[in-house]
């Protein structure tokens, strides 16, 4: 086993979440266990959730009487832990490093593997969604989840090459992209770059989960437990900063384009910190993963759960 990645932002998140012996903190997202280490060796108890079967492997060495990991969507954190029973939930949401890392699994389009994406060992596969899907309902997930301006030129062009033969690796479908596009020209940033992103987060239903989770941790934490959430992109960012800013009580005055959020319930978090949290100088210089980290932050109040819409 290679040596563990370096969990972003360790010190924010372990600063907000206040682990010590005696509390029970969920991480929502295990990976290779980082956050999870640094919350055991703050004498927290920890119970982690992976969907990814392979994250096991990481788990080998914690202590079997403060630590539980399940195989399961984090969604359902709530079902495992009991309402009002736990003092912080963590999540660190997108794709882990050791998953990039990993050629087999077919997340990277700088390493060729077979097509598949899936963070668990079962649904459809991102060569199911890139060769199965309309192209219409291919463009909308580029331009939704991969905001790729570029969009429907890319599917159009999926769509009449799959005709000849279905696309079965990464780094095929990334240099088709690719010469979709023109090329790089001097781009910084690889052509496939949003549009991996997109398929990944469409077969993983990513944005989906994230929304259940956060209600999870809601109806999780008990009264003063702390919720702190690391997104990597926009998408999953404004997600969570709509989220605790409705939350908090801080309802969205609405425009023309979005009608305002009618508060459901009492505030049920306080914010910990006004806006993100991101990375140090010091942090960036040994992990340019961190670089578009951000955390943010809020504690329970005592407010009861909000009820969702219908």
């Amino acid at each position: 086993m290679s040596a563990p990645h370096l969990p972003v932002l360790i010190d924010e998140v372990i600063d907000a979440l206040e682990p010590a012996p005696g509390k029970t903190v969920v991480d929502g997202t295990f990976g290779a266990g980082g956050y999870t280490r640094a919350l055991l060796g703050a004498g927290a108890t920890v119970i982690a959730f992976d969907r990814d079967p392979s994250a096991a492997r990481y788990a080998d060495g914690l202590p079997a009487d403060r630590f539980r990991l399940v195989e399961s969507r984090f969604s359902g954190l709530d079902d495992v832990t009991g309402p009002g029973a736990v003092d912080g939930v963590v999540f660190d949401i997108g794709v882990s490093s050791m998953q990039l890392d990993e050629a087999e699994r077919g997340f990277s389009f700088m390493r060729d593997g077979p097509l598949d994406m899936r963070m668990a060992a079962d649904g459809q596969t991102a060569a199911d969604l890139v060769n199965g899907a309309e192209p219409a309902e291919l463009a909308r997930i580029l331009f939704v989840y991969g905001e790729e301006r570029e969009s429907r030129r890319i599917a159009r062009a999926i769509a009449r090459r799959r005709e000849e033969a279905p696309f079965t690796r990464t780094l095929e479908l990334a240099e088709f992209i690719e010469k979709t596009l023109g090329g790089r020209r001097g781009a910084k940033v690889h052509p496939a770059t949003r549009s991996f992103q997109a398929i990944r987060i469409a077969v993983n239903e990513e944005l989906a989960e994230l929304e259940a989770g956060l209600v999870a941790a809601e109806r999780a934490l008990k009264s003063g437990g702390r919720l702190c959430v690391v997104t990597f992109h926009s998408l999953e960012d404004r997600i969570v900063k709509s989220f605790l800013t409705v939350r908090a009580g801080r309802t969205p005055a609405g425009s023309r384009h979005a009608p305002p959020v009618e508060a459901a319930g009492a505030p049920s978090f306080q914010l910990l910190f006004k806006g993100a949290r991101t990375a140090s100088a010091a942090e960036l210089a040994a992990n340019p993963r961190a670089r578009s980290a951000k955390l943010r932050a809020a504690v329970r109040t005592d407010a009861a759960v909000w009820r969702e819409a219908a």
